[in-house]
């Protein structure tokens, strides 16, 4: 199911504070959630040592988006949200249908009043916006820190027990990320995910029903980039 606003998860923050953590062994705080000072095992609580000297990469928004607790969690805020974004495009079509008439008007007698409530409703439209967005981002990063806390003991212990000395983060892509090129073979997104699965015990999301003779797309880890349109057009002045 598609976004139904802007998917960016805050998580570089969070990431930098939770290995800090896992050098120094003192806890971490960011973004408002608290996250485990180290990784560790149920015998030593140490946070792993790494050893090896190989480079690891991992999307951690597409971590966090493909496990089933993100696709469930996150597809239940999108289901939550539905009729904000309803109301939306209902406000939108209420603008269009102003605009329609603005423009077939021929007197500024006619024109005066629908400018008017033009301007009201385009008001409307952005603070409505602008209030659902800010509250599903909030609800959003809320979820992506409550879902890294955990996987992050996981994402480090995988990578020392198999000899990554150095794990960097490819959900920006450079040059707003620090990562310029990295092949799929030291990817470790999708193993990550496979062993957070197994540990969270959160059952895969049932697949979507398609309608019949149609084809299924391709499932992919990373979010949607979407957010509820402006209405086309200006506001006439």
């Amino acid at each position: 199911m598609m976004s139904l606003f802007t998917r960016i998860l805050v998580i570089g923050a969070l990431l930098s504070s939770f290995m800090a953590a896992a050098q120094t062994g003192s806890a971490s705080q960011a973004g408002g959630a608290p996250l485990p000072s180290a990784p560790s095992s149920a015998s030593t609580n140490e946070p792993p040592v790494a050893t090896g000297n190989k480079v690891a990469t991992i999307n951690i928004t597409g971590a966090l988006a493909g496990c089933n607790e993100g696709q469930r969690d996150f597809g239940a805020l999108d289901k939550k949200f539905e009729p904000r974004q309803t109301e939306l495009s209902n406000l939108n079509k209420e603008l269009e249908g102003l605009k329609t008439q603005l423009n077939a008007a021929t007197t500024e007698v006619a024109r005066a009043p629908l400018v008017k409530q033009i301007e009201q409703k385009q008001k409307a439209f952005e603070r409505t916006r602008t209030d659902a967005a800010d509250d599903y981002q909030n609800q959003q990063n809320d979820v992506a820190s409550r879902i890294l806390a955990k996987m992050a003991p996981v994402m480090v212990k995988y990578a020392a027990d198999n000899g990554f000395g150095l794990l960097l983060d490819t959900t920006k892509q450079w040059p707003d990320g620090q990562v310029i090129w990295a092949g799929q073979t030291v990817d470790i997104t999708r193993a990550v995910v496979d062993a957070y699965n197994a540990q969270s015990g959160v059952p895969a999301p049932p697949a979507p029903a398609k309608p019949v003779g149609a084809t299924a797309a391709p499932r992919t880890t990373t979010p949607p980039a979407s957010k509820p349109a402006a209405p086309t057009g200006t506001t006439p002045k």
